[in-house]
């Protein structure tokens, strides 16, 4: 089973529907988890939202108390709340890309996708990882090859997954397939 912590955005029902087509999927509100059906999950899945990262530290004390123990992916929002987990900072970009499509390539030779493989996805944020961010657990594996902005990071060893762009957004071509894959993993 999968749960999908919701941040009040409103992509977090089509993240569900999309992750619904690999498996059962629960949804529960950050601040009124279910903490039994989060508990039987394989998966906890950190949907997109508004603000920064630092205002949700329910988020944060759920990252902690599975990093390593589930599989945690995380797309927008939480791709940013994962990496300030870790120490990273997060940052405004110079622009604003709400609903942008950029394309986007894999440029780590240790990602579960083949380097140099490129993708067209959706970008919904203002907010950045700054780098450089150090940490030998976590990799960048794609940027957006125009502004080199990270647009995912892996962490295959504590199966830990970040997508900064949205899967699950029409602007993304092949988003079920971006996620069929870190499922697989």
């Amino acid at each position: 089973m999968i749960y999908v912590i919701d941040h009040n955005d409103s992509f977090t029902h089509n993240v569900v529907h999309q992750f619904s087509l690999f498996d059962k999927v629960e949804c529960g509100n950050y601040n009124n988890l279910d903490i039994a059906k989060l508990e039987k999950s394989n998966v906890i899945v950190f949907s997109p939202g508004p603000g920064n990262p630092k205002d949700y530290p329910v988020t944060s004390k759920i990252y902690w108390k599975f990093k390593g123990k589930k599989k945690i992916i995380g797309i927008c929002l939480g791709f940013q709340q994962i990496l300030f987990c870790e120490g990273a900072k997060i940052i405004e970009q110079k622009n604003i890309y709400h609903g942008y499509q950029s394309n986007i390539q894999v440029i780590n030779k240790k990602s579960i996708f083949k380097k140099g493989k490129k993708f067209k996805v959706g970008r919904y944020h203002s907010l950045k990882l700054k780098e450089p961010f150090k940490n030998k657990d976590f990799e960048i594996t794609m940027r957006c090859l125009e502004t080199k902005v990270a647009m995912s990071f892996e962490n295959n060893k504590e199966k830990i997954y970040g997508y900064q762009f949205h899967p699950e957004s029409f602007l993304t071509i092949n988003g079920n397939f971006l996620i069929k894959k870190i499922l697989s993993t």
